[in-house]
């Protein structure tokens, strides 16, 4: 059974979604605020928690600062975001905060439900293709183990953005559209937002790039999308 830990100040929208997921078959920890989230995944039991549900408008700490500090803490655990506004700045800042995708309030059950197995099936390595790894220019991916290195020093990177590369890498000098990456990486076919992409694909850079602003690696190919370098 799946556990989830959700992270809402409010105690009527919280119990809400805890039921629906709860009839949906998952296990569930609540936080109302952003410090009570971050001291549950500290202790013991929160070894067991699979994915987080994270609200961006928090009381105290924010949703982006405790978005950090949990990417701050482990590359793994899935985060999707809550935003009540489904304002561009706020989903942008989310994003780039390293929050795996988002949906904006109110949201159904359905919609959620599905999020949520997606975002499960990203952090699957049976999920990852494991096709022949990559060797290029200092850059080495390992299918097999799913990792990846640069210059021998390990690069950790979250199960969105490893997908996302493995993905690019899979076919050198290939363009791939946003809707392409958004459908083989997020599962994204009907919910689909380019924000997603562009986003995972400026903290794929941060990390792999020596000038993120000139990538070798991951380049854009303008009004088409992304290919993998370098060429």
């Amino acid at each position: 059974m799946p556990h989830v830990l959700l992270i809402e100040d409010d105690a009527s929208v919280r119990d809400g979604m805890e039921l629906v997921l709860r009839r949906h078959g998952y296990g569930v920890d609540t936080a109302a605020t952003g410090e009570e989230a971050l001291a549950l995944l500290d202790a013991p039991e929160g070894a067991r928690v699979e994915l987080a549900v994270l609200d961006l408008m928090l009381p105290g700490m924010d949703g982006f600062e405790v978005c950090r500090r949990i990417r701050a803490r482990t590359t793994t655990l899935p985060v999707i975001m809550l935003t009540a506004r489904g304002d561009d700045h706020d989903i942008v800042t989310g994003l780039e905060a390293g929050a795996d995708d988002y949906v904006v309030k109110p949201v159904t059950a359905p919609v959620l439900e599905a999020r949520i197995r997606a975002a499960l099936r990203r952090a699957e390595p049976s999920a990852v293709s494991r096709a022949a790894g990559a060797d290029l220019a200092g850059l080495v991916i390992d299918r097999a183990a799913l990792t990846v290195t640069k210059h021998g020093v390990p690069v950790p990177l979250p199960p969105t953005e490893l997908r996302l590369l493995l993905e690019l890498s899979a076919s050198p000098g290939r363009v791939l559209s946003r809707e392409q990456l958004l459908a083989s990486v997020w599962d994204h076919t009907f919910l689909g937002d380019s924000r997603l992409v562009d986003a995972a694909v400026g903290r794929l850079r941060a990390k792999l790039e020596d000038v993120p602003a000139r990538p070798r690696y991951v380049q854009t190919v303008r009004g088409f999308g992304y290919r993998f370098g370098p060429l």
